[in-house]
């Protein structure tokens, strides 16, 4: 069995290849993920996607590390057994889905050039879903700190985790900084990520060991 890099209070990291690890684990009922699809974020952002608007709140773009896997289409095939699964960026991949009634879509509340709005496949039953959360580049609705290049709002990770059917383990695949731990972690559920690039293990190694303070539960965020 391979060994954690970190294990603490149902909330567990692996640091490795996710397919590698994961026919190693033991069964989970949710997989949440934002997976590398094709779009080679980082190089192709640079500074125009991620450049200093204004604050203090972010790692510059010369910082970022690379996103694994971001270089070439995403293969959604290894997931799709899971009970339940929730894939951020789905549209890009949609020829390789199943089709779904029961889509979720974040609502940015942007201004200028980026995207109104991010879409979520889900092999879920029922309608589609809208959460409303600014993120408009680098200002958020909340104050938060950004580590990785495509990160998400816990807000919103959390929103996530209560439309699934299950309270059972939340699987993380591509975990990044972390966030979909933290939310499960807040919402006190069991989760598991993996990672392959160490530098993201050991930031979201951090943010779990954080105090969370209650007037911060509300609005903290990231990949």
């Amino acid at each position: 069995m391979i060994k954690p890099y970190y294990d603490h209070n149902g909330i567990t990291i692996y640091h490795g290849d996710c397919l590698e690890i994961m026919p190693e684990l033991e069964p989970v009922d949710l997989v949440l993920t934002d997976p590398p699809y094709g779009i080679n974020i980082v190089k192709i952002g640079g500074t125009k996607a991620f450049g200093k608007i204004g604050g203090t709140n972010w790692i510059e773009p010369k910082e970022y590390l690379p996103v694994h896997g971001d270089d070439k289409p995403f293969d959604p095939t290894p997931f799709l057994d899971y009970p339940e699964v929730m894939f951020f960026g789905g549209n890009y991949f949609s020829s390789k889905l199943p089709n779904s009634s029961c889509w979720l879509v974040w609502d940015k509340d942007n201004t200028g050039n980026f995207a109104d709005c991010e879409l979520v496949w889900t092999n879920l039953r029922g309608a589609i879903r809208k959460f409303k959360h600014r993120w408009n580049g680098c200002l958020k609705e909340f104050p938060e700190f950004r580590y990785h290049p495509t990160q998400k709002p816990l807000r919103l990770m959390k929103w996530c985790i209560e439309q699934s059917k299950t309270t059972g383990i939340i699987l993380d695949p591509f975990m990044g900084s972390g966030t979909t731990l933290v939310a499960a972690k807040e919402l006190d559920r069991k989760a598991i990520g993996i990672e392959i690039e160490e530098k993201y293990c050991e930031i979201a190694v951090d943010r779990l060991k954080q105090e969370i303070l209650p007037l911060k539960q509300a609005g903290q965020g990231g990949r």
